[in-house]
């Protein structure tokens, strides 16, 4: 899996196989730590964007970055060919992850995500958006069973 495509290819397969409609991968770490080690460094590695704030979401078809002003250029760069959509945050009409999460999953879809990195925050917004479609979260860690 030298290539992003094909990490992403592989994580879409696992999450096919565990039965997730959707997978958020954000950058941290079971402390919140500003500064990751190497072992919470999946959202770089499946994506190609290195900088250090962003929260991947994919889909069956589709995925999507989410970035803050700091990293607009950098990460347009380093995403491109990637298949990847650039969200950039705080936008006009880019919605949030929690948003675009509870628009693109199916009804009574499961969003996959990492227990250990996802804030409560985060879990609780994304439930928020789902509850309409009747969605649910389930934890897992697909991420490290591939990278």
């Amino acid at each position: 899996m030298k290539t992003v495509p094909e990490r992403i290819a592989a994580l879409r397969a696992a999450m096919k196989e565990a039965g997730v409609d959707g997978f958020l991968i954000p950058s941290s770490d079971p402390h919140m730590s500003e500064y990751l080690p190497d072992s919470y460094q999946a959202r770089s590695w499946f994506s190609g964007f290195n900088g250090s704030v962003g929260t991947l979401a994919v889909t069956a078809d589709a995925a999507a970055l989410w970035v803050d002003g700091r990293y607009f250029i950098q990460a347009e760069r380093q995403l491109e060919d990637s298949g990847i959509t650039l969200m950039r945050m705080a936008q006009p009409g880019v919605p949030t992850v929690e948003e675009y999460c509870g628009k693109v999953l199916p009804e009574n879809g499961v969003l996959g995500l990492c227990g250990l990195t996802a804030s409560c925050g985060l879990v609780r917004g994304v439930q928020k958006e789902l509850d309409a479609k009747k969605g649910t979260i389930k934890t897992l860690n697909l991420e490290d069973e591939l990278w």
